[in-house]
């Protein structure tokens, strides 16, 4: 059908050859061997280097986590209680107050407060002062009780300790001491940063507290939802559920029930207990919301449910701490023969009781269901008791912690979390500080708090050799639970600071089978070596590529976290440069501005995302030391010269004696491992979009990965495609491959762009009949004229396009397609759909954790106090109403209110941001990759009452089809619409998601009951009940307060 055009349209990439100066380019490096030697990577040899330096590394944050926590006991110890205790210290007053704005509340003012001046540390990102420490107390906890007090006295003491762990290890950022009671003392002294206007936040719901605070848990949580449970103390229990799930880590495992006569899931599909990660707490929270009350009150059925899944063996679980937390507004059932035949006598489950809401119930079977079964009894009358109530169970916890002594001081490294103090993305070693104290003979059970030291994962990345290992090439690693510690995908877009960033391996990759196995093996602490083949998505999400790739993994010695290394066959090599002094002063500025390259090559080099200033700036720095200077990475440093001798001496020969213009090239551009990319002409680099680091741009990368020349066509950027005086460009690049003796590398990138519509004009010569010399006459042809179609003169007929591996449209000899260079199930939807149902094209589907979409919108309107039950103008006329639970709720939550005023007014900022605030999702990615087929193929396309002939054919040595199609002669085509748009995951079905979790394998030291273990505090009621006289006074308070809301 057009097999002489498809001949002709073959010379393209011939045609490019000779201009990019692939060949010359691979002769300089052959003529400049003497400058550099081919060095070997090593796979295992790497893995176990790295992993070693990473070993070290934590060890040095372990040796001081250890002194901390000794040193924290000992102090604590020695410390006497002091009930009428004043502040002693000054600088405790002073940080204590540094969470305020300037004009905030001092409850503990003293005339004698020191001015402390702050520093820039580039180690902390912030301003420190390194002689003391400072303090954060959340907002609700009143600063002033003797509790708090004492907590501050003892703690100054750890100032000490701080330092001189400092100066021991300089590289140490954050020492954390997190209180029980909810203090926080950190090293240095920062200034607070509140995530919000007002400062919630607290120590004792951050993630590296909860892990280092108790050992894994299996929690069921059983909520009434009877009809006696409704209104406002339905509402306490759905937020004290959602509050208790966020106290679990992706250590433990859950599941939520509610019960009436009956216990359901409140996620149906949950069968067995789940492992708590962001995405099944979400689940569980969106369920626990729809909840209804109705019915009558059975404890049996709730706790029947409850047991069955503790003791359900087969599912996966922590297998540590069990317990089932039940909600319920009282009763007076005991479930007494529930408990003997699953839990007594050994008690092997705790079970912790919550009374919610007002009401006259007797707590007393409540309090016996906690005491029996070593649990505890809480009460949450309002809203303002729910935090510290639904954490609480941590201290019953941490008994046999205690009580394992020196067993149980095994130190703890976190999951990655965004540090509330700008530190970015960080992990944290953790040990438990025990309270060492007696009572009598009495040994004390308690847990003073969560001693912690952060080390940055850019610390971490600095130790693995990213430059050695080509742009392809990356080093990563996974914790117990599988999710990567490092990885290059390891990107959040949006930071919440009170969840982990939690990316499984699986989920940063591509998986498959290889790779699961690889994860699995990883998690078991094993080490191991695989070459596989496997998909790969590029860096612009918009292509796939079958890549080969080795993959060899070992643990790290002395934690439960597993490194692994990837890398292509043609990273097995790198260039290192060993140049002399005299080439290095001659090669060094021959580069000048028209050269990209944005390395940090030496620690006092400032960076800057301005290319130009970046360069200024190593320029300058440059004037001042020498290239061999210890302040620099002499590897990079000189691999960068000598690739701008190489560039350099490409310019010279080939593209200075090129027109550009006559062969319709805008630019032409080379990029190399050493980190240069550079653009010629010179005034082109003032256009250049593509990002200055060659590892991180989308052309270069995947040049690298595939054979000869990739087009890309622009991004569908509507100032790209729509064009007033600028003209559009195609990227074209390809791979230098260089043979160094018996080795093969790829170390630089050439390329051109051209000018899309001069080059258009040539692909509608090369896809015609004739020659330039012969085009006077052309033959119109159609489905049975048996001619060669010719897609120059028969555009009417005719839809001739390249099409590149994604399914991009690259040109066309359509004129309306000119700027609609874009994906080519939009421009001809039925076509695509041929293509890719006569298997030309694959369909990858991922899902994307780490995604940003737009929040749902809600209106502000009428916004009322936050989590405060408004009654109507009948109930405030209604005598019943006034001596009702509800009634006196409302009271508790306004005087509460009145004393923290943050619980009683809208939150202003947070409404606001509503409306502008992205919110992380879930989205799903689609892309298409070319299958196997090479040859030639005709289609016959049959739609509704017509049908075409379609001609495809690849064009060797490139990642362009070919496609020759008639036009469709009827309107519509019963077809699947192909997209390739990113879409918002939204599951109707809420079990469809199981799918998607991943079974992880917990390693954790685990510490059972002790029998010598003191359960008789497990809570004691102790609501606060009005005479009569009060409740009367308080009546008419909450008549004036309605009446004159404003006062």
């Amino acid at each position: 059908m057009a097999a002489g055009a498809t001949a002709r349209i073959k010379v393209m990439p011939s045609s490019l050859r000779e201009h990019l100066g692939g060949v010359m380019h691979r002769e300089i490096y052959n003529e400049k061997r003497n400058q550099f030697a081919v060095e070997r990577n090593t796979p295992k040899q790497l893995v176990e280097k790295v992993s070693g330096d990473i070993a070290k590394l934590l060890n040095r944050k372990r040796k001081a986590l250890e002194r901390l926590a000794r040193e924290a006991e000992d102090i604590q110890r020695e410390h006497p209680w002091q009930d009428g205790i004043k502040v002693r210290s000054t600088v405790t007053i002073l940080l204590n107050l540094l969470n305020h704005d300037d004009d905030g509340e001092n409850l503990l003012q003293n005339p004698n407060s020191l001015s402390l001046e702050f520093v820039d540390d580039p180690n902390f990102k912030n301003k420190v002062n390194y002689s003391y420490t400072a303090v954060q107390i959340p907002t609700d906890i009143y600063k002033g009780s003797p509790t708090i007090l004492n907590e501050l006295n003892w703690t100054q003491s750890l100032e000490r300790v701080f330092i001189e762990n400092s100066r021991e290890d300089p590289s140490l950022r954050w020492q954390v001491f997190g209180s029980a009671t909810g203090v926080t003392r950190y090293y240095p002294a920062t200034k607070w940063r509140a995530p919000n206007k007002i400062d919630l936040y607290d120590v004792r719901r951050r993630p590296w507290y909860i892990q280092g605070a108790s050992s894994p848990k299996d929690m069921v949580i059983i909520v009434d939802v009877s009809g006696s449970v409704s209104g406002l103390t339905l509402k306490l229990m759905k937020t004290s559920v959602i509050e208790m799930l966020d106290t679990l880590s992706d250590d433990d495992y859950v599941n939520v029930a509610r019960f009436n006569e009956k216990a359901y899931a409140v996620v149906p599909c949950f069968t067995t207990l789940v492992q708590a990660n962001i995405k099944n707490k979400k689940i569980f929270k969106e369920a626990v919301m729809n909840m209804q009350a109705k019915g009558t009150t059975d404890y049996k059925t709730g706790f029947q449910f409850a047991f069955d899944q503790l003791l359900n063996t087969s599912a996966p679980r922590a297998n540590c701490n069990k317990m089932i937390m039940m909600f319920t507004d009282g009763g007076e059932d005991r479930a007494q023969d529930i408990f003997e035949k699953y839990n007594w006598p050994n008690k092997t489950v705790r079970v912790f009781t919550f009374s919610v809401g007002q009401h006259n119930y007797d707590v007393t079977p409540l309090q016996w269901i906690a005491c029996a079964n070593k649990g505890y009894y809480f009460e949450i009358p309002s809203i303002g008791a729910i935090r510290i109530n639904t954490q609480e169970y941590l201290d019953v916890l941490g008994r046999p912690m205690v009580l394992a002594g020196e067993r149980a001081k095994q130190v703890q490294w976190t999951n990655v979390y965004q540090d509330a103090l700008g530190l970015g993305l960080v992990i944290t070693g953790t040990m438990p500080v025990f309270n060492l104290t007696t009572d009598g003979d009495s040994k004390n059970q308690l847990i003073l708090g969560v001693m912690g030291v952060d080390i940055a994962l850019s610390e971490i990345k600095e130790l693995t050799p990213r430059y050695k290992l080509g742009a392809n090439g990356y080093t990563f690693a996974i914790d117990p639970n599988g999710y990567v510690l490092l990885h290059p995908n390891l990107q959040p877009k949006i930071i919440n600071f009170r969840e982990p960033v939690t990316l499984d391996f699986l989920d940063a990759e591509l998986p498959d089978r290889n790779k699961e196995e690889i994860r699995r093996q990883m998690i078991d602490g094993k080490a191991g070596q695989r070459r596989i083949k496997t998909l790969v998505k590029s860096v612009d999400e918009r292509y796939i590529d079958e890549v080969q790739r080795t993959y060899i993994w070992s643990p790290v010695e002395g934690t439960d976290y597993s490194l692994g290394l990837v890398l292509p066959s043609y990273s097995e090599n790198h260039i290192k440069a060993n140049l002399s002094d005299q080439i290095l002063q001659v090669q060094f500025f021959q580069c000048g501005m028209m050269c990209v390259f944005l390395r940090e090559y030496c620690k006092d080099l400032e960076l800057s995302n301005n290319n130009t200033e970046f360069l200024l700036n190593f320029i300058a720095l440059m004037e001042k030391v020498t290239p061999d200077s210890k302040q620099c990475d002499n590897f990079l440093l000189h691999n960068l010269i000598l690739d701008t001798g190489i560039i350099k001496e490409l310019v010279d020969k080939v593209w200075k004696n090129k027109d550009l213009n006559t062969y319709g090239f805008m630019t032409v551009f080379a990029a190399t491992d050493g980190g240069i990319t550079r653009v010629f002409p010179k005034r082109a680099s003032d256009t250049w979009e593509e990002n200055p680091e060659p590892f991180n741009a989308s052309f270069y990368r995947r040049s690298l990965d595939n054979k000869g020349y990739i087009f890309r066509a622009p991004y569908p950027n509507d100032d790209i495609l729509n064009p007033e005086n600028d003209t559009i460009g195609i990227l074209v690049s390809t791979a230098v491959d260089v043979t160094i003796g018996s080795r093969n590398l790829k170390p630089a990138v050439v390329g051109v762009k051209l000018d899309l519509e001069a080059w258009t004009d040539k692909f509608k010569i090369l896809a015609s009949n004739h020659t330039n010399s012969n085009r006077q006459s052309s033959q119109t042809c159609g489905p049975t004229s048996g001619c060669e179609m010719d897609c120059e003169a028969n555009s009417d007929d005719l839809l001739c396009y390249l099409i590149d591996d994604g399914g991009f449209l690259v040109m066309s000899n359509q004129k309306d397609y000119m700027n609609k260079v874009r994906f080519n199930s939009k421009v001809d939807a039925t076509l695509f759909y041929a293509l890719y149902n006569n298997s030309f094209y694959k369909r990858k589907q991922s899902y994307d954790y780490q995604s940003v979409c737009d929040p749902v919108p809600s209106s502000n309107t009428g916004a009322a106090p936050r989590g405060v039950f408004v009654p109507t103008i009948a109930d405030v006329l209604n005598v019943a109403w006034w001596t009702s639970a509800a009634a006196w709720s409302l009271l508790q939550q306004m005087l509460y209110g009145f004393a923290y005023q943050s619980w009683f007014m809208t939150d202003e900022v947070d409404a606001e941001g509503m409306e502008s605030r992205e919110s992380s999702c879930v989205t799903v990615q689609t892309q298409f990759y070319f299958s196997n087929i090479s040859s030639s193929y005709n289609i016959l396309q049959d739609c509704d009452n017509c049908s075409r002939l379609i001609h495809a054919r690849r064009i060797n040595n490139t990642n362009l089809l070919f496609v020759v199609a008639e036009k469709l002669s009827c309107d519509s085509c019963e077809i699947e619409k192909l997209s390739q748009v990113e879409t918002e995951c939204i599951l109707t079905h809420k079990c469809a998601f199981l799918a998607l979790v991943l079974i992880s394998e917990i390693m954790i030291h685990i510490f059972l009951f002790l029998f010598q273990e003191n359960t008789s505090d497990c809570g004691r009621g102790h609501s606060f009940r009005p005479s009569p006289l009060t409740l009367l006074l308080l009546q008419l308070l909450l008549l004036c307060v309605l009446a004159h809301p404003s006062v």
